[in-house]
């Protein structure tokens, strides 16, 4: 079942009830860094620790005359401190405080993410364990290629969820800075060391460089990640969805009792959640373009990128989140059927060992592209007509006149295609 409590968690992140808790934190560290060098009485932060706080519906009401959602949040924070208020965001520009909260709220959303990806990991190499050794037919192009195992096509998703995973935790770091230097970035009116304080009790590496914000190439490659792994789900769910038509039923996404897959045919059974993935990757990827328009500002910064921002990065995490934890559930319960996998196998009356043949003829000393010819014309045959390949290829002149039966047999063993799986199996980490 979906962990509904992960997927609040990830909304209760982005609330502004959240926003505004990191903002007052930074606040009051910044505070706290000031009195250490002096610029603070100990008296008046023991006030402001004591009394700094919010109401969420009083900014709401204050940004209605400011038109300044940070300006706003200070004026109602001073109304609870009295005198001591003068010491609030001092030296400090808004975006200090925003792109800050920002970056705690990115570092935060990923670990949510990253404990996502670990858990699907967990159920793909389960799975791909099971299914090792369950034969099905491999497709290029759509068309039936060469044998392959269920267990390789889920060891493949395996791999790739373990670079999303390293490319998660990358942008995850690339997100982990803070910056509050000031107006443009010069440290003006504001002490380095307050930045450096502020950060390292926020788990945050100051910025080695700012304008008036944190650049945003961080931003857009975490965006980008994001984007890169809903993709992966939207290339796994696409997979099933294929496998899933009536003609293949290889495999199927779960369908529970009393399900509903269709208002007006009731033999129908849906690969809806993995339709939904796939529809979901494709916002991800939208994303993406707006983050990287977010990276050109004017100069030292203007706010084009601010409202995009309030869109992209919530919606990205939050529809990241939920299409891993729909995914989850569906590699739990996957409904997979072997029986129909060797049917499958079957259905190209023996032309998925074409590549055998071309080699054994090739040792026997034909240059490829004869060789080549030969097998293609027999397999044209089977295309055309009801034969098996086998067959035909035992009645060609050209292919008896160098191979005996039994060496034509010895190409249709399906277990020389997948002899090397338990190395494969052993390079991917099982």
């Amino acid at each position: 079942m979906i962990d509904r409590y992960t997927l609040s968690k990830m909304g209760n992140i982005w609330s502004e009830q959240h926003k505004m808790e990191i903002m007052l934190k930074i606040e009051i560290l910044a505070c706290e860094a000031m009195t250490k060098i002096g610029l603070i009485p100990k008296e008046a932060l023991e006030k402001i620790k004591k009394n700094a706080k919010f109401d969420i519906e009083e900014v709401r009401r204050i940004e209605e005359k400011t038109k300044h959602d940070v300006v706003a949040f200070i004026v109602n924070v001073g109304q609870n401190l009295g005198p001591e208020a003068r010491y609030l965001h001092m030296g400090l520009t808004s975006s200090d405080l925003l792109d800050t909260s920002l970056s705690v709220q990115c570092v935060e959303a990923s670990d949510l993410l990253v404990n996502d990806i670990k858990k699907l990991l967990n159920v793909l190499k389960i799975k791909a364990k099971k299914y090792k050794d369950t034969i099905c037919v491999a497709r290029t192009h759509g068309v039936h290629a060469e044998p392959t195992t269920f267990g390789l096509k889920l060891a493949v998703w395996y791999d790739e969820m373990i670079r999303n995973l390293a490319r998660l935790e990358h942008a995850r770091e690339g997100m982990r800075i803070g910056k509050l230097s000031g107006a443009v970035g010069t440290y003006a009116n504001i002490d380095p060391s307050v930045e450096e304080y502020v950060c390292e009790k926020l788990a945050l590496k100051p910025a080695n460089v700012a304008t008036q914000v944190i650049q945003r190439d961080r931003h857009c490659e975490f965006i980008q990640t994001m984007a890169l792994i809903g993709t992966s789900l939207n290339k796994f769910a696409t997979e099933i969805r294929l496998l899933q038509k009536t003609e293949v039923l290889e495999v199927e996404e779960p369908f529970f009792k009393g399900q509903i897959g269709s208002s007006a045919m009731p033999h129908k059974r849906n690969p809806i959640t993995c339709e939904r993935i796939s529809g979901l990757s494709r916002l991800l990827r939208a994303n993406v373009q707006v983050a990287l328009e977010n990276m050109t500002l004017w100069h030292e910064r203007d706010i084009s990128h601010s409202s995009a921002e309030r869109v992209i990065l919530p919606d990205s995490a939050i529809i990241l989140n939920y299409m891993i934890n729909k995914f989850i559930p569906i590699m739990e319960g996957l409904l997979v059927y072997p029986k129909h996998m060797i049917d499958s196998l079957s259905k190209t009356k023996g032309l998925i060992y074409s590549q055998r043949v071309l080699l054994e003829l090739m040792k026997k000393g034909l240059p490829r592209d004869t060789a080549y010819e030969i097998i293609q014309g027999c397999a044209m045959q089977v295309w055309q007509e009801t034969s098996d390949f086998k067959e035909v290829l035992c009645r060609d002149r050209k292919v008896r006149k160098y191979l005996k039966t039994t060496d034509i047999e010895a190409c249709f063993d399906i277990k020389y295609y997948i002899r090397h799986r338990d190395r494969i199996f052993k390079k991917v980490g099982f």
